[in-house]
């Protein structure tokens, strides 16, 4: 794409170089900034954390692992034939995107430790305000601030008191030995399930508050074999046959299984799910494991050791729900003390947050949190009405657990590179989604939303205050050719 000449001369760089902001130094943020660099593009990262590598960075609990193949979670134009394992452990992902990012040359130019805390239109640009009184302003404004990033801490009666030490799971304190401690978890999604595999082998004794059970699907990680990495490292063609392999395998499944509940793709993993419950030998704690839902409504656990771990002598479930805690440790409600040494909070994140709570403020002074007073909302995930020049990576509406996330990112930041592209040529000088548009393209995706798992009696964070998921409803190939080049007529150019 021959824009890399025009980037420094045309349209909203008429005094000077196009420049760009980008916001967050995770997956997103790494993937926008090079597309950015490589269209000749002036772009500066701003990043609240001092490393870069999103929730890789801010997550660092025992047994952190990505459950979507590991081959399929990398860049496209970066995969790694070098990884030991189908699904990879957190470090080592952070690892991958730190070194994508200096590879790149965008470590550079991310201004580490410098939070965006507000952003203001006017004449054509966007003036950005960080926490440390920095003032800048930028042509176009890329949000990339993902959603796992903002923990959610329940209001827990009397937590103060507790005398051992209590954290939330992605807010991991390694200054505390763990070795033969008591330790308690609240929660059991994904993180939990995994904190539950790697903890109890090492605790003295071992409490899970569940409050709701999950299912669990059976995820075998085996290892890959020097021959095949060396294979991978020799022949990038079979890496991207085993890429095209593994994201045929998940769209045919789960993808499609999520979005249509009649799907005879969702009547096997849920026979998949019961046939992995049924490993778990005690009838009683079978019994107090099996959710009331169907599979796939919450977001599914993969596991290859939950169950094995929970049913240790030194492992309790605890089903009785949490009254308040004590010095000494967790009271229930039936009058049962749980004495711990650390009280893990793995309750999960606000995920419609997104840039919030930066506040940011659009053409004729419209306020974003206004603009989603009900709710988050943004056309293809992308754009939002009277925001111009400003775009999201990962946006409302993204598929969230639908496929592998930087897949989706690198087709949804393509998009709106194809966008920018105009500004650079000078094609328009301001540009962002009409509310018709946006209101056309949620009314559809809200009522194919009626026909997914998510809706079909569970609460959770795939669904907003009104019931509605606030994922992608519709199949692979949809994004994929939604995302393919953008009509121009949903768009309002000056």
């Amino acid at each position: 794409m021959d824009v890399s000449n025009s980037a420094t001369k045309s349209g909203l760089a008429d005094n000077g170089p196009f420049r760009a902001a980008v916001i967050g130094a995770g997956m997103a943020g790494i993937l926008s900034a090079i597309k950015l660099i490589e269209r000749g593009v002036d772009v500066t990262v701003f990043e609240k954390g001092d490393r870069v590598g999103g929730t890789w960075r801010e997550n660092t609990y025992p047994g952190l692992a990505c459950d979507v193949a590991a081959h399929w979670y990398t860049y496209s134009f970066a995969r790694n034939p070098d990884w030991d394992n189908l699904m990879a452990p957190g470090p080592k992902i952070r690892d991958y995107f730190e070194r994508v990012a200096r590879d790149r040359d965008v470590l550079p130019r991310v201004r580490f430790d410098d939070e965006v805390v507000r952003l203001d239109y006017d004449n054509g640009a966007w003036t950005l305000t960080t926490a440390a009184g920095h003032r800048d302003r930028f042509a176009v404004v890329i949000v990339a601030t993902g959603v796992l990033h903002h923990p959610n801490i329940p209001a827990l009666k009397g937590i103060e008191t507790f005398e051992g030490t209590a954290f939330h799971s992605a807010r991991w304190n390694h200054d505390v030995p763990i070795d033969g401690k008591r330790i308690g978890v609240v929660g059991t999604g994904s993180t939990a399930t995994q904190l539950v595999t790697a903890l109890v082998p090492r605790a003295g004794h071992f409490s899970l508050f569940q409050r709701t059970p999950q299912w669990v699907m059976h995820r075998p990680n085996p290892a890959y074999s020097d021959t095949e990495k060396a294979l991978f490292r020799a022949d990038p063609a079979a890496l991207d046959r085993l890429v095209d392999e593994l994201r045929s395998k998940t769209v045919d499944g789960y993808a499609t299984a999520v979005i249509d509940a009649d799907s005879p793709q969702l009547a096997a993993i849920e026979r998949l799910c019961r046939e992995h419950l049924e490993t778990v030998r005690d009838p009683d704690l079978r019994r107090r494991l099996t959710p009331a839902y169907r599979a796939a409504c919450k977001r599914l656990v993969m596991s290859d050791g939950f169950y094995e771990a929970i049913q240790q002598p030194n492992a309790a479930l605890v089903t009785a729900p949490i009254a308040e805690i004590e010095p000494e440790g967790v009271r229930t409600a039936d009058g049962v003390l749980h004495a711990l040494d650390i009280l893990v909070l793995a309750t999960g994140f606000h995920v419609d947050r997104f840039i919030r709570p930066t506040k940011v403020i659009g053409r004729g002074g419209r306020d974003l949190d206004d603009a989603w007073a009900e709710g988050p909302e943004a056309y293809l995930s992308v754009s939002v009405p009277d925001f111009p020049n400003l775009f999201m990576v990962n946006g409302p509406g993204s598929p969230f657990g639908n496929f592998s996330a930087i897949e989706t990112s690198e087709f949804q930041a393509d998009y709106v590179m194809q966008v920018i592209d105009g500004l650079i040529r000078g094609d328009y000088r301001e540009v962002c989604v009409t509310g018709k548009a946006l209101r056309a393209f949620e009314d559809e995706r809200q009522a194919a939303g009626r026909k997914t798992v998510w809706v079909t009696g569970c609460d959770s964070w795939y669904l907003d205050k009104k019931g509605v998921p606030t994922s992608w409803t519709f199949s692979y190939d949809r994004f994929v050719q939604e995302m393919a080049a953008p009509r121009m007529q949903d768009f309002e150019t000056r």
